[in-house]
């Protein structure tokens, strides 16, 4: 009824087009072309870590023409999943393809030549460290979807700004998460360490350049994040005044920052200005310094990361450039305290003196007023 077919390839495709005809499985037939090293569960040539299954990932699982092993099943916090007539397999660290190749070895026992279908119906959340020049270092939880606050703090009058993403988490949405880059923070070395396979595998570091891109545009690099990535931000060793103004116009520093300016200036307390603002910013946001004020005796305080805090005295000169010593830039938190002048201090101590015996002096010029 069928012509023969001479030839090896071709007698493949021949076998494989009349089992499909037939509704027979496919499974054992030889295959023309090899399987790419991914389908394959083999190494992977181009270095690209595949998504690799966890806690919390939800999975699709049918067998082929089988009835009543159809399920959605989640990875639970011990890195198994139930399926029907099948048990608890283990599939934390796995790529899509190496647990569907399990399922199938464990269907094997009991069904013959069974055809494993697994998709991931739903991934769990992206979980990732982010430390050192960062506004709110610590550990995230990045979905798909959401809205990252590019600020500090928000306020009425000026709310924090918002950014809407969408889609697979990148390193960008990560960093603006955590509330974007400090004024020190280097974009020109962040690095990325990841595992190359599942737990315990070894760590790879990655490093990306975002400063090129904003100094001459182009293509950007923005890598998508894997559960476990742990992001570090590098103190940048020189900053200058022109690389201070880019970052602080970009959406990889916050939008606002709080400080407290206290002492000699028209309205002390908390100010909400720019990110990265110089200290003179945050001086004109108070109505500047009172007559009283000491522009050579500003004091600024700032909590370290390690708990102590820093303190520094700044002569100030508000046509210093940005980013010198006398117009430093400032941080979230930061405290800023302005001290009166010489002549401020001798007329403060001199009335402490008086003022205890104030009261006699003002009843004997009482006295000599009356001509008693």
């Amino acid at each position: 009824m069928f012509r023969p077919v001479s030839g090896g390839p071709r007698r493949a495709c021949a076998l494989i087009a009349l089992t499909v005809l037939l509704g027979l499985p496919t499974a054992g037939l030889a295959r023309t072309t090899p399987a790419p090293a991914e389908a394959s569960g083999g190494s992977n040539p181009t270095g690209v870590v595949r998504y690799r299954l966890g806690p919390g990932d939800r999975l699709r699982c049918s067998v082929f023409r089988m009835e009543g092993y159809e399920t959605v099943a989640e990875v639970l916090s011990d890195g198994t999943v139930n399926l029907p007539r099948l048990g608890s397999v283990a599939v934390w660290g796995l790529t899509i393809n190496e647990a569907r190749q399990r399922i199938t070895a464990g269907y094997a026992r009991i069904l013959r030549r069974p055809i494993v279908y697994l998709d991931l119906a739903e991934a769990r959340p992206v979980r990732v460290s982010i430390s050192g020049e960062v506004q709110r270092p610590g550990l995230y939880s990045i979905g798909r979807g959401g809205t990252n606050q590019l600020s500090s703090t928000g306020s009425a009058v000026t709310p924090a700004a918002q950014i809407s993403t969408s889609g697979w988490p990148t390193l960008v949405d990560a960093l603006q998460k955590a509330g974007g880059i400090t004024a020190y923070g280097d974009l020109r070395q962040i690095t990325v360490q990841r595992a190359s396979g599942g737990p315990g595998s070894p760590i790879r570091t990655l490093q990306f350049d975002f400063w090129r891109v904003l100094q001459a545009g182009g293509p950007i690099n923005n890598p998508l994040l894997y559960d476990g990535d742990s992001i570090l931000v590098p103190k940048a060793d020189h900053l200058s005044e022109a690389e201070l103004l880019a970052v602080a116009s970009s959406t990889f520093a916050p939008d606002t920052i709080s400080v407290n300016v206290v002492g000699e200036v028209e309205r002390p307390g908390t100010q909400n200005i720019k990110a990265n603002s110089p200290l003179s910013l945050a001086l004109l946001s108070a109505g500047g310094l009172t007559r009283r004020g000491s522009p050579g005796n500003v004091r600024l305080l700032r909590l370290e990361s390690t708990g102590a805090i820093k303190q520094a005295t700044v002569a100030f000169d508000p046509a210093a450039r940005m980013g010198s010593l006398q117009n430093p830039p400032l941080q979230q938190g930061d405290v800023v305290v302005v001290d009166r002048h010489g002549w401020a201090k001798t007329n403060d101590a001199l009335k402490s003196m008086v003022e205890p015996i104030s009261p006699l002096i003002n009843a004997g010029s009482l006295f000599r007023l009356l001509g008693l």
